[in-house]
């Protein structure tokens, strides 16, 4: 691995020199070992939700498939590479898991503790968005030159793990903020005819419910300087791709989930409805930081696309404060904050004036220690 000077965590990856190979073998080699650890600990290591949800002997053959791909990653890179670091790394990640127990870890009965770790959240989403997203960013890119492993990458996959580690406790916050503080605005004959409407209408619905209170809330991020020094870590990145979005202060983390779960439970939205609407903002939300150029066409006008979502995290001065709306352009119209220019990107990302620090605890503490950059 190469990185450049000042202390850049940028890598290279040249292709036919084994670093490529290498670097798969350990990716797949640390999730394959993961995803033992939940079969030994799903009690503790799992998320309920997507326990009910996913097939487990499909899961077995997945992990399997990572474990033989870590190792033959790994000879691959042994084979092109003068050095040898990262295809023995690979090899030895795929043997841990195995001498864990690979996929052939029996799971017991157990008691659900009343919280959980989302390590088989942080596997899952984690190699899917790889497979799809890096893809994605290399066959339609924005900015070619941009490496996978560009500059912030380590930082950004820590806020990624923390997040989905913490899935649970954020749900469980979350919940409990709407039911104890609101749970008496409940009202089971407007949830009745909510519920009674068609699946597809419901889904406009939601979507358009939660993307108000979201804006509303973002835009708070933005005008309100307390709040302000938690959204800067945000917009810190000062490079778009799929994994950069994920960089978030918790407090915001809490605070904006919190207040978008808040109408969605209160009007009663069916379970599949808040279910598609989940899987949607989960997509879009990778998609629209991603560095890619993908033409959307029309689509520009009616969701949020990457080229919408660039502009709010430019730090050109036309783009400052505009295009809150994560789904739906149509509400940075309604309260004039929509930026288009279209057929251009943003020349440059990141927080205007003095920078972040750039670990990921000096950005915990960073916004109580009286920050007040602005982007």
């Amino acid at each position: 691995m190469t990185a450049r000077p000042g202390g850049s965590d940028e890598v290279s990856l040249p292709f036919g020199q084994g670093r490529i190979s290498g670097t798969l073998g350990i990716f797949l080699g640390a999730l394959s070992v993961l995803a033992v650890l939940c079969f030994h600990f799903p009690e503790y290591l799992t998320t309920p939700e997507l326990r009910r949800a996913y097939p487990v002997d499909v899961l077995r053959w997945v992990l399997l498939a990572g474990m033989v791909l870590a190792v033959f990653f790994g000879a691959l890179s042994l084979l092109l590479s003068p050095s040898k670091r990262l295809g023995f790394a690979g090899i030895a990640l795929a043997l841990v898991a195995q001498w864990l127990g690979g996929a052939h870890v029996e799971v017991d009965a157990f008691d659900a503790p009343v919280v959980s770790f989302g390590f088989d959240w942080l596997v899952l989403a984690l190699l899917a968005n790889s497979l799809v997203f890096v893809f994605i960013e290399r066959v339609w890119p924005l900015r070619a030159e941009q490496p996978t492993l560009r500059r912030g990458w380590r930082l950004d996959l820590a806020y990624y793990a923390v997040s989905h580690l913490g899935v649970g406790v954020v749900l469980l916050a979350t919940t409990f903020f709407s039911e104890s503080l609101f749970g008496w605005a409940v009202n089971d004959d407007l949830q009745g005819v909510i519920r009674s409407q068609p699946f597809l209408l419901q889904l406009i619905e939601v979507l358009f419910v939660a993307d108000l209170t979201q804006y509303a809330g973002h835009r708070a991020m933005h005008e309100i300087p307390s709040l302000w020094r938690f959204h800067a870590v945000h917009h810190c990145p000062e490079a778009m791709d799929w994994l950069s979005g994920s960089r978030m202060h918790f407090v915001e983390l809490l605070l904006i989930r919190a207040l978008v779960i808040t109408p969605v439970y209160l009007l009663g939205f069916s379970e599949a409805a808040v279910n598609a609407y989940v899987i949607w903002v989960g997509i879009q939300g990778v998609l629209i930081h991603s560095n890619t150029r993908i033409p959307f066409g029309w689509l520009d006008q009616l969701v949020v696309t990457p080229h919408f979502h660039h502009w709010h995290h430019a730090a050109d001065a036309e783009a400052i404060d505009r295009n809150y709306a994560a789904n739906l352009p149509v509400i940075d119209r309604l309260f004039g904050t929509y930026v288009g220019n279209r057929g251009r990107w943003p020349e440059r990302y990141g927080v205007v004036g003095k920078p972040l620090p750039e670990s990921f605890f000096g950005q915990l503490l960073y916004p109580f220690m009286g920050g007040s950059g602005k982007s």
